[in-house]
Parts: C-alpha cells; structure tokens; sequence
C-alpha cells in the first residue's frame, strides 16, 4: 500500500505534467466507500488561454507637414496709420506742457455725455461742477475758480487763447471737447498771466472716422438749439468742423423772479474748424478756428423810479427800455509739432479778434441814470508761442519756451449826459439839456513770457519740478517779474499721490478793462464823480502755496477722494466790476488781498455706476484801492482803505455733486450745485442767502438707422424744484443789477450719428 505522502507527491508531479503539457486529464474517482482507496481531493483542470502573439504595430510612413501659417493680419488702411500716427503727436504735445504738480481735476467727452444736458450744456455750466468753481451771473463773468474775478486762461490743444472783450458769451463750444481739465494750485513755469485757473482742452481724437452727428435740442424759455459735427480723413489729413446755433428768451440772467423775463432774447451761433496734416513721421501741421457771433437783449426790470429828466422826460416805463449788445470773437491757430529722438516741440501762431458793442436806449438810459452810453471794444491779438520738452536721460526732462504777443486795442465811449444846475454841488440836480461826449483810447500793448523748468525724476516715488519764469507787459503800465515756480510730487504707495507746490505769480491786466478815462469830460455834469482820480490800473503780484493728496480707497474699489488747500498773498490785487447800465468791466486793483481756501473732493465708479462730490471752502479779502478810484463812492472808498473787506465774488462755501447710471441702454443722471451766497451790501459787508439747484436727465440710444449709427433722444430738467434764488441782488462792489438763477425749464433732444 502507498504512503499517502507518497501518493501526494505522485499527484502533484501528475498535475504539473498535466498543465505543463497543456492536455486535458480526467481525475478518476473510486466509488464512494470503496475499501484500500484513498479519497483524494478534486482537481479540475482548465485548459490555459493561448496567449495571443503581440500584434506589430502598422508600420506608418512619417510624412512631415508644414503647419498652416495664421491668416495674414489685413494691411491697416491709410486712415488707421494716420490716426496711428497722430495718436503718437497728440501725446507728445501733452508732453511737452505736462503740468507737473499742478492739482488737475479731468473729465472726458464721454463725461459730459452723462451729465444733465450733454453736450448741450454750456462749457461754463459744465465748469461748475469742478472743486472750487463758484457761480455768478453773465454780466460778471459766468464763473470764479478758486474766489478770483476773471484771471482764468483757455487753453485748446496747449496753445493759449488771448483774452477777448466779451462779457457774456464764450467763443469755444462744448460738442468740440474730447477732455477737459481745470489746473490750479501753483501752477508749474508754461503757464503764465492768468494763473487762478487754467482751463485746458484737448480736441476730440476719435472724430476723424469719417463720420458726424446732426441734432436739435430745445425746450422751456423758448430754447431752441440745432447743431453739426463731422470729422473725416483724407489722405494724410484729418479734418473736423461743428456747428451751433443758440436761441433763448433768457439770454442773461432775469433781474426779477418772475419765470419769463422781460426783453432778453438771445441769438447765438458758433462755428469751429479743426485740420491737422502728417507732412513726415517727425511733424505735423495743425490749423483750429473758431468764430462766435451773439446778440443779446438787456433784460428790464419793472417799476424802477425814474431819477432825472431827459427830453422832456421824466417818467418812463422801465420795462420798456431798449438796450442791446452784440459780441464777435474770432481766433485762428497755426501749429507745427516736431518730434525727434529725444526732443518734443510745437510751435504756434495764434491771433485773436474780440469786438462788443452795447447800445443804449438814450431816453430811458438818461431818465434813469442820467447817462446813457454807447461803448464799442475792440481788442486784435496777433502772437507767437513755443514749447518744447527735451528728455535728458532717464531722470529729466527738461521745458523751456516763450511767447510774445501784440494787442490794439479800441475803447470808445460815446455818452449822452445831463449838465448840473451847480457843479460844486450835484445834489441841486441837473438841467434837461442833454448834451454828448466822445472818450476814446487806442493802445498797442506787448506781452512776453519766457520759462525753463527741469522735472528731476528723484526717484520712481519722488518727482521735483522746478522753474523760472520771466514776464514782460508794455500797455497802460510797463512792468515785468521773475517769477520762480516750484512743485514736488511724491507717491508712496500704489494709489497714494501728495503733491506740495510754491508759485510767483504775475499778472498783467486784460488791456481793455484798464483803458484810462479823461474825467474832465464829464466835470459839471450827472457823470462827474464824486472822487476825481483814476490811477492806472496795476499788474497783480503774487505768491501762492498749495498742498494736496489724492488716494484711492482700496477697501472700496472704485472710489477715489482728494483734499488740497491753498494759501495767496497779493499786492495790487486786480479785480473789475459793471460800474454803469452798459455789461462791460471796469478794472481796478486793491493794495493787498489775501485767498485761502481747502478743496475736498470724491469720486466713484462701479461698472455702470458712477458718483463725483466737491466741497470748497474759501475766503477772499482786500484792502485799500489804488487805481481807478473814481468808480467809488468817498465813504466806501474811506472805509476799505482803513478795513480788510471781501470781494465781491467771495463765497465762502461752494459744493457741486453728480452721478449717472446706465441700466438697459438708458442712462440717468443727476447734479447739483450749492452756493452759500456772493458779496452785496455797502463794501460787500453782507452776503446773498445759499442756494440748491437741482438738475435731471435721461438719454438712450437707438439703433433706427443702423447698429452703428444710433438715435439718441435725451430728456433733461433743469433747476427740478424751480428754487428762486439770487445771483445777484444789485448791490456790492462793481455790481450794478440783480440776476436770479435759472427757473425750472424742461427741455428735449434728438441727434443722429451719421
């Protein structure tokens, strides 16, 4: 008998042969309880899977393709290498006057857009919503940046707009404006004369498309306004020209509250032209001109008591009076930029031709006011400017440039006036024997401006811009200064921006407003005055400080806010004022004046979204007159040359808000303006109550005509909540009649993009 070890092994070697041979064994089993067997466990065999021979991969012939090249980016055309290259001028000039440390507050085309009434609003109206821009009536400016009469620069493309002789209209209109920025603070060394503001404007650079836009804008106080723009490409030069007709029955402010004014229809029209030529890569020739023509109706105000008699005349209805003015402003700029390594410069001629002229109604002008005049001004600018901004290196660049300019000038006063019955006494009244005077003076006056300033690049953070200026003015008065300017701009951190600056300023006197006058024309008669002595009217010197921080607020993304304040010292302080029924200024100058003020402003945006708010407050005082003193009355001009007073177009708080949304393709929008009140009352001892105007609009585009070509219709009301306030109560130094603000008006308008 087998051992069972034995037998173990014998069927374990079985079955290894078994598979390893690959053949099918069948086990056989005894029958159960067969005796001398030995039951062994049973094994199954299954037969193993062949394997199946790897399979050659297909033999593949490698071929080597050229990957297909991209398509060809098309050629630009010749408009897109014109507008390619004129992009590359445009920021070159902008260069050459940066206005390193200057505090500037910008907005865009597309900002004006988004406020109430476009770019139907006036540039002026636009202005007011600037930090520090206070409001004031036509007759006295339209507007005061930083509490200063006048002294404010234009400025379109870099090149300085000479003064004109205009009271109420502005030559530029706004639909031309591609940005527009207010600098003030202490400027840097290019911007010379008028130096409280300056008001810059670049031309539109997408307007060369061969396209345009047509429109018609209207509404309450029979407001009617239709208007042009078309700008295209031709070969290597661009062209743009706009057009604008105005017309309202509230062409100046109304003296009275009531909603219709009496007697102040307007009719307005305005036209600019704008051509620039690439001559090579490194230059470009540039023309701009503009031209303004207005008429104007003098409002009435009713029920005024007549004061003399004048032809037989001693009662006259004065809503019934019949005085006019009309404006003409013309300018004409000749620009050629060159740019080449490391050097920028344009060089400009520019001239300016300024004429006004208001006519009096002699009846009633004389029954009144015992005078009634007829003034013509006119003022012809011719004048060279240069800038030029070289790179020296990575750390500076260096400006330098100058300008000369020649104005003639014409004053003519033609007057009809009433004898006294007792020259040594003008209180026994006068003699209806009207009689007339002829005061004329003409003048050829020069003004020259030279400046070098370095911007020394200290570090990435740290920038010091510093200059000397030198100017020159023969006219009335010949006079000159060297002027040093000086700014530093520091950014810390990403977002942060300080800025510190000190500035000499000089400025010379618009040539027109500082025409003497010959008083003994007007000795013994309802004109004599009661000081007679005209001293000439003075060049204002200044010193002026102005520190500011400007910071993005990063824990709300969108939002930016600002604070600056300023500090002016002045000896001949130059302010001017309507001293008399015809709307021109008079100019004269204070000893010593004294401005300071803080500016607070903020901004946010948030995709469709967005909100701006100003805050300013300010305060300007003078002292003593020491020109032109015959416009005063004695116990006025005792009491200012003894007290500090404030001017008249002094505001002490001055706030302006805004915000826009755009939801749907419907964009609306609001903003405001406050005012705490200008000067009145004997030597502007007194001051108007404050005031809230209100304004709304609504615009949507339109695809009627094409996709690209949209219909705009916009909705605008202006003063929502009609509040009656004064500009202007009639009193207060150089201010003859009172202005109110504008009443509610509703107003509608469609343009087409062409």
């Amino acid at each position: 008998m087998k051992s069972p070890f034995r037998a173990s092994l014998l069927l374990s070697a079985s079955a290894s042969v078994l598979l390893g041979l690959g053949h099918v064994a069948s086990a056989q089993t005894p029958p159960p309880g067969a005796e001398g067997t030995t039951t062994l466990p049973k094994i199954e065999v299954i037969e193993p899977k062949h394997a199946q021979p790897p399979r050659r991969p297909k033999k593949r012939v490698v071929t080597t393709r050229r990957a297909a090249p991209p398509p060809a980016a098309p050629a630009p055309t010749e408009a897109q290498v014109v507008t390619s290259t004129n992009e590359k001028f445009d920021a070159a000039r902008q260069n050459v006057v940066a206005p390193v440390g200057a505090n500037a507050h910008r907005v865009n085309h597309q900002a004006i857009e988004a406020m109430p009434q476009g770019a139907d609003a006036p540039i002026d109206k636009v202005l007011l919503q600037f930090p520090g821009v206070t409001q004031d009536s036509a007759a006295s400016g339209e507007l005061h940046v930083r509490n200063e009469h006048a002294n404010v620069q234009y400025r379109i493309n870099g090149i300085m707009l000479p003064d004109g002789v205009g009271a109420f209209g502005q030559i530029l209109d706004t639909g031309i404006v591609g940005s527009l920025a207010l600098l003030t603070g202490a400027l840097p060394a290019q911007f010379g004369f008028r130096t409280a503001g300056v008001v810059d404007i670049q031309t539109k650079a997408d307007a060369f498309n061969n396209a345009g836009k047509v429109g018609v804008y209207g509404g309450s106080h029979g407001t009617i306004t239709p208007s042009f723009e078309y700008g295209g490409t031709v070969g290597q030069t661009q062209y743009f020209v706009s057009g604008r007709y105005f017309q309202s029955s509230v062409g100046i402010e109304n003296p009275t509250p009531s909603y219709n004014a009496i007697h102040d229809n307007t009719s307005q029209e305005k036209g600019f032209l704008y051509l620039s030529t690439v001559i090579d890569p490194t230059s470009r020739l540039t023309y701009m001109g503009g031209v303004s023509n207005s008429t104007y109706q003098i409002p009435n105000n009713p029920g005024q008591t007549p004061n003399f008699t004048a032809f037989g005349t001693s009662d006259f209805d004065s809503s019934k009076l019949n005085e006019r003015q009309t404006e003409f402003n013309q300018f004409n700029v000749v620009a050629y930029q060159k740019s080449f390594e490391d050097i920028d410069m344009q060089l400009s001629y520019f001239n300016r031709y300024s004429q006004l002229h208001f006519y009096p109604d002699t009846v009633g002008d004389l029954v009144f006011n015992g005078v009634a005049s007829d003034v013509y001004r006119q003022s012809f600018v011719n004048g060279i400017q240069e800038d030029t901004a070289w790179r020296v290196g990575y750390a500076h660049t260096l400006r330098f440039g100058f300008s000369v300019s020649s104005e003639r000038s014409l004053v003519n006063n033609f007057s009809t006036i009433l004898p006294l019955v007792d020259p040594t006494d003008p209180s026994a009244g006068t003699i209806d024997a009207p009689y007339s005077i002829f005061d004329s003076n003409a003048k050829t006056g020069w003004l020259i401006g030279t400046y070098l300033q370095d911007e020394w690049r200290i570090t990435n953070q740290l920038t010091l811009n510093a200059g000397l200026r030198f100017d020159q003015m023969y006219q009335y008065v010949d006079a000159n200064q060297l002027s040093p300017r000086i700014n530093l701009t520091w950014k810390p951190y990403d977002g942060t921006a300080f800025h510190a600056g000190y500035a000499r300023n000089f400025t010379p006197p618009t040539q027109v407003i500082a025409a003497p006058v010959n008083l003994a024309l007007v000795q013994g008669s309802s004109q004599q005055p009661e000081i007679n002595k005209s001293s000439p009217v003075l060049p204002e010197r200044s010193h002026v400080f102005d520190v500011g921080v400007d910071q993005k607020i990063y824990a709300i993304p969108g939002l930016e806010v600002g604070v600056d304040g300023y500090y002016k010292i002045a000896r001949d302080l130059l302010d001017d004022g309507q001293f008399g029924a015809a709307y021109v200024l008079t100019g004269f100058n204070y000893d010593r004046g004294e401005n300071v003020g803080v500016e607070l402003k903020a901004k946010y945006t948030n995709g469709n979204f967005s909100a701006y708010g100003n805050v300013a407050w300010a305060r300007q005082i003078a002292t003593n007159v020491v020109s032109n003193q015959y416009l005063f009355e004695q116990d006025e001009l005792n009491y200012i040359a003894t007290h500090y007073i404030y001017t008249d177009h002094a505001q002490t708080w001055t706030a302006s808000a805004g915000a826009s949304y755009l939801w749907n393709g419907t964009r609306f929008s609001a903003s405001m303006i406050y005012g705490s009140g200008l000067r009145s009352g004997f030597a502007n001892t007194d001051h108007l109550p404050g005031y809230t105007q209100v304004n709304l609009g609504l615009s949507h585009d339109f695809n009627i005509v094409a996709p690209n070509k949209p219909t705009t219709i916009r909705f605008d009301v202006v003063n929502l909540f009609d509040t009656i306030y004064q500009i202007r109560d009639g009193s207060g130094i150089g201010v003859f009649a009172p202005q109110y603000g504008p009443r509610r008006g509703f107003y509608v308008g469609i343009s087409q993009k062409l």
